[in-house]
């Protein structure tokens, strides 16, 4: 559902909650305890919460074993150098209760070991997890839906956790989120379809989601218990479960009269998809173990998400394909066609699911369905053929774009035009102004307040708040945009058939000219290509002897990534002219042909360490060509720097979000650590061209630990 996007008050700084250091809170929740061990010597070292209460009166400097017994200690000498989790396989006897014992190894030698109380209910009762597990996950591949989908997670979390409220939160292009499934307590009001600010959950809390799938805070009045002794107050605490929890974010939960929350992130193709938001209007613990069997319910039910959402744009892809199938044939055979389009207007419609469409025929127009009036339509055409260089333009908020057409979006909010028959002939598909009104937990635009002593508070009002958007239609789809270029060729050829049918007895000798002209521009295009791809070939050719010739390595390997740059443009204008639809390209080809290319000029063993998984992905051309750039920079940075000039694997996966892709080179070499001018340092010539590519994809672009080597991950809108 699309949302306006929120204006706020500019004296207001919003940013300062997404730098809040919520990693490093020097505190925990006191349900659990923190015990700080330093891994050389297995020693405790430090710790938090009631430990002299709960575990042993003396705890700071005792062994890790006579603290907490062999297995454990044996357990924290195992795990492996370098960031990782580990849970104990029995549970440790404090002074009277029984813990479960989860550990975390920090950057550093030092690991972080939570105490938490087992579990005391589950619902599965006496019976096996597992298996309780196992129904749930086959409801939801029972489900026929997504939205059936979503109400059956709702439930089963629930059920699981035990939570009065339980929402299934989705993430919405532009951040806000909405609540797209809730199972409740009867005497309880409904946040079902209600937005949520991006304010509410902010940046650095969200990849905190991503890397700590669960989270709980079973009482919000609790009192955070400082880690002790002093000197540990900017330890990470990022992979800890009982990390003391942001003020604000706990005033944001007092707010909403909430004693006690949950979270389970949702996280699809390495993504936050959404989460499960739990509230209880007591307070209530959820036991490590619970928490497990979310996190693992949750990573099912991201599976089945996919599945349905892949499916859903497959059935759509056929359902084109199909009305294309059935109209097409119906269209060339009915002979001139301005009339064949006019008597096919009602399925021509429906085809794109649109409310309203018009043929122009040199002034003249016909319509069908809601369609603004016949006066206007003409000047709409001809101001789409000229936004899309006379090329198929769509836009789902055509007021915006074009500010005369503001008082049509009531039957004209979105418009796809197809300029046909060199410009004499256009198809328009419009879409009614979906007024939506739009639904908020609460005023978006009084998301934050600023107190007099300068301190960022959490709104206070969750109350249902009403937002009017206008002046917007359903969006097109990227698979409606590929079909009507598909249309669009298909008429185009249909209508010249039919010319050269009509004009083929009177016109036979001026026919025969044409077709020779034809040829002869069907010759000079492929002489102009030919020239073109010499002339690019000839450039790579000076580069690769240059290089040769060239004394300081330092230049020569310039010289080679100059060359490598220049094969990715010269793939592209390849590929281009070898089909016929030079608007948009396959990116999984395009980059599969890039790497095979780089795969040549390196040899035969890097083309052996070189993995793709690509995702096909429609992009148009120019944003293909800056992301096969950007692509072949950060594979030339893993050659250069993960494995000190040796051979090693790399990896380049490609993946689509909704209306982004994410494009991902990973190595397993020594990382970004220590390497001057690392790859994203900004100080080289290929860290400036970068930015410049991704500045003009609108993306982003980080760096991430492979654990072992570096992770590249580019983020971008598939369209402008």
């Amino acid at each position: 559902m699309a949302t306006r996007p929120i204006v706020t008050d500019p004296s207001q700084d919003i940013t300062a909650c997404d730098r809040e250091p919520i990693h490093i809170p020097g505190a925990i929740q006191p349900h659990g305890l923190l015990l700080v061990v330093d891994a050389p010597t297995l020693t405790v070292i430090a710790g938090a919460g009631p430990i002299e209460d709960r575990l042993a009166a003396a705890w700071l400097g005792l062994p890790l074993d006579t603290l907490l017994g062999r297995d454990v200690a044996q357990m924290v000498a195992d795990m492996p150098i370098g960031p990782g989790s580990a849970v104990a396989a029995v549970p440790v006897d404090g002074v009277s209760e029984r813990f479960s014992v989860t550990a975390h190894r920090v950057a550093g030698e030092r690991v972080l070991i939570e105490l938490e109380a087992g579990m005391t209910d589950a619902p599965w009762g006496k019976g096996s997890p597992l298996s309780w597990i196992d129904a749930a996950v086959t409801g939801f591949e029972r489900t026929a839906d997504l939205p059936m989908l979503f109400e059956r997670a709702a439930a089963t979390f629930q059920q699981l956790t035990g939570f009065d409220r339980v929402m299934l939160y989705r993430f919405l292009d532009e951040d806000a989120g909405r609540v797209v499934a809730e199972a409740r307590s009867a005497d309880l009001p409904s946040f079902l379809h209600h937005h949520f600010p991006a304010s509410d959950i902010p940046k650095q809390a969200r990849a905190l989601y991503v890397r700590n799938r669960t989270r709980s805070i079973p009482d919000v009045d609790y009192v955070p218990a400082p880690i002790r002794p002093e000197g540990f107050e900017t330890l990470d605490l990022s992979d800890v479960g009982l990390r003391s929890v942001s003020p604000i974010h706990v005033q944001y939960l007092k707010n909403m009269g909430v004693a006690a929350s949950a979270s389970i992130s949702i996280v699809k193709d390495g993504l936050l998809w959404g989460m499960m938001a739990c509230h209880h209007y007591t307070p209530r613990r959820l036991s490590p173990e619970l928490r497990a069997a979310a996190a693992g319910l949750a990573s099912a039910l991201a599976r089945q998400i996919r599945a349905k959402e892949e499916a859903e744009l497959y059935r759509e892809r056929l359902r084109l394909r199909a009305a294309e199938d059935s109209l097409l044939p119906r269209i060339i055979g009915m002979g001139d066609l301005v009339p064949a389009i006019r008597r096919l207007m009602p399925e021509m419609m429906a085809m794109m699911g649109a409310t309203g469409f018009a043929v122009v025929d040199q002034k003249k127009v016909h319509t069908y369905g809601t369609c603004p009036h016949d006066l206007a339509i003409p000047d709409i055409a001809s101001w789409a053929a000229i936004r899309g260089g006379g090329d198929l333009f769509f836009t789902h908020e055509l007021p915006a774009l074009m500010p005369d057409a503001a008082p049509l979006a009531a039957a004209a909010a979105g418009v796809l035009a197809l300029p046909l028959v060199d410009g004499g002939v256009t198809l328009l598909w419009f879409r009614a102004e979906h007024v939506e009104e739009v639904e908020w937990a609460g005023n978006p635009h009084k998301s934050v307040a600023l107190t007099p002593d300068a301190t960022l508070n959490p709104r206070t009002s969750f109350e249902s708040w009403r937002e009017t958007v206008r002046g917007r239609s359903r969006r097109w789809t990227m698979e409606e945009v590929e079909a009507g270029h598909r249309l669009r060729r298909a008429l185009h050829d249909a209508a010249q058939n039919h010319r050269l049918r009509g004009l083929n007895t009177a016109l036979q000798r001026t026919l025969d000219d044409k077709e020779a002209l034809l040829v002869q521009k069907d010759v000079l295009m492929k002489e102009v290509d030919h020239r073109v791809q010499n002339s690019l070939q000839l450039v790579s050719s000076f580069l690769s002897l240059q290089a040769k010739a060239a004394d300081d390595p330092r230049v020569r390997e310039q010289l080679n990534e100059a060359k490598a740059r220049l094969s990715a443009v010269a793939l592209v204008h390849r590929r281009l002219y070898r089909d016929d639809q030079i608007q948009t390209v396959d990116l999984a080809r395009y980059l599969e042909d890039l790497v095979g290319d780089m795969k040549q000029s390196m040899g035969r063993d890097w083309a052996a360490m070189m993995r793709l998984d690509l995702a096909p992905v429609l992009m148009p051309t120019d944003r293909a060509i800056n992301l096969g750039l950007v692509t072949t920079e950060l594979i030339i940075n893993a050659t250069k720097y993960a494995y000190d000039g040796a051979v090693g694997p790399v990896t380049i996966t490609l993946e689509q979000y909704g209306n982004r892709l994410r494009l991902i080179v990973a190595d397993q070499g020594r990382g970004r650590a220590d390497q001057d001018n690392a790859p994203g340092d900004g100080r080289g010539f290929g860290s400036r061209m970068m930015a410049a590519m991704m500045q003009r994809l609108s993306g982003s672009i980080e760096y991430d630990d492979n654990q072992p080597g570096l992770r590249a991950i580019v983020i971008a809108p598939i369209t402008d």
